[in-house]
């Protein structure tokens, strides 16, 4: 048999693997609800956020489905019409649906944390501004229901620049456009809404606030502040009763859905 490329196993697709594989055998029989986050976690010894995402890319997969203000289920016909997720997605959990999502928002807290610091002490009148013209574009849009999704990544990358390093730009860059992936969209559809985008704007002023007054200190507390909050909206309990759900934000015509960080 010939070798095989080594491909490192992210967690979360271990956690779906063995989720899958108790579905096959029976330990969770079509129609069964799935025991709450809190308690799968203790069982496979791993974080609730780890679990959040492997359920995420068991549903996209059409395996699970998440019924509002009542639970996670077992699919009785996994793939079925309706089910979440796109046949690209289905499959082996997390083949297409890149990496973890909470993963990647606590790998920006340290990152971004220390660039807003940066973007502090060295940004100038000119680049302040900028950083200003991109959180008014995502006022504006939020404004008119639409997910700020291009002043968003403006924003951040404005802050990045600031450091004067093309690697640093680069890995800002890519962890951002993380938040393409299917399984990021996924999550974004349960717990995004026009509220949730409010309180993130407020934590974008926060950040703009102190680096428009030098602040380095603040500048990093806010940025910081902004990506844990924004990791918490995404790891709280599944959203209730889905009329008492906000309205979620639409987007442009031209654009793809992104989730919010």
């Amino acid at each position: 048999m010939p070798l095989q490329t080594i491909e490192p196993r992210r967690l979360y697709r271990q956690i779906a693997d063995q989720l899958r594989a108790s579905i096959d055998a029976g330990e969770f029989v079509p129609g069964a609800r799935l025991p709450p986050e809190r308690d799968l976690a203790l069982q496979l010894g791993v974080s609730r956020p780890s679990v959040r995402e492997a359920l995420i890319a068991l549903e996209m997969e059409g395996r699970i489905e998440v019924r509002m203000g009542s639970g996670i289920y077992v699919r009785a016909e996994p793939g079925a019409p309706g089910a979440a997720g796109t046949s690209a997605a289905r499959g082996r959990a997390g083949s297409e649906v890149g990496e973890g999502p909470l993963e990647t928002i606590r790998a920006r807290q340290l990152i971004e944390a220390e660039l807003a610091g940066l973007a502090a002490a060295r940004m100038q009148a000119g680049e302040i501004g900028r950083l200003g013209d991109a959180l008014a574009a995502m006022r504006r849009a939020v404004t008119r229901g639409q997910l700020p999704t291009t002043a968003d990544r403006q924003f951040h990358l404005c802050i990045a620049r600031a450091a004067d390093n093309s690697v640093l730009l680069r890995l800002v860059s890519e962890l951002f456009d993380e938040r393409h992936t299917p399984l990021f969209r996924q999550l974004g559809h349960h717990f995004e809404t026009a509220q949730s985008w409010a309180r993130a704007l407020d934590e974008h002023q926060a950040v703009f606030d102190a680096i428009a007054a030098g602040s380095a200190p603040r500048a990093r507390r806010a940025m910081r502040t902004h990506l844990v909050n924004s990791h918490d909206r995404y790891t709280a309990g599944w959203p209730s009763e889905a009329p008492a759900r906000a309205a979620p934000l639409r987007p442009r015509a031209s654009a793809t859905p992104r989730a919010i960080a």
